[in-house]
């Protein structure tokens, strides 16, 4: 970052509607602007791969790859879905679980530990000896 420091860019780009946000960003075009979808690959990633001696796959390794390990990242460590979809950008969270539900991980035992702890285990009680049976 001391070699190549952010730029400060004002969002929402293209749009007329919502607050502006101020962001800095690391990679930017040769204009100093955001390059977003396939121009982002190409110009960016594609070279990354290949600088790191690594195959790129097209429809495996692109951004929204790496957009969904972020998702599976955050769930698998317990973000909640409204929190994840505030970090993805949209702006209801049941998009964000129907799109990432898939990647959520089992939580059977999780649950069953969660009932089970509202129950304590009861003493046994002492059974008094019936004069019938002693």
């Amino acid at each position: 970052m001391d070699t190549h420091p952010p730029i400060a860019i004002t969002l929402p780009v293209g749009r007329t509607t919502g607050d502006p946000v101020s962001v800095r960003l690391l990679i930017v075009n040769d204009a100093g602007w955001v390059d977003t979808g396939d121009a982002f690959n190409w110009r960016h990633w594609v070279p990354a791969f290949t600088r790191a001696g690594l195959t790129y796959v097209q429809g495996n390794d692109g951004m929204h790859a790496l957009r969904h390990f972020y998702a599976s990242t955050l769930l698998a460590r317990g973000v909640t879905i409204k929190e994840l979809a505030d970090y993805l950008g949209h702006s209801d969270p049941g998009f964000t679980l129907r799109t990432y539900t898939h990647l959520l991980p089992s939580s059977h035992e999780q649950a069953r530990r969660a009932v089970d702890s509202l129950f304590k285990p009861r003493r046994p009680e002492k059974v008094a000896s019936c004069p019938e049976t002693a």
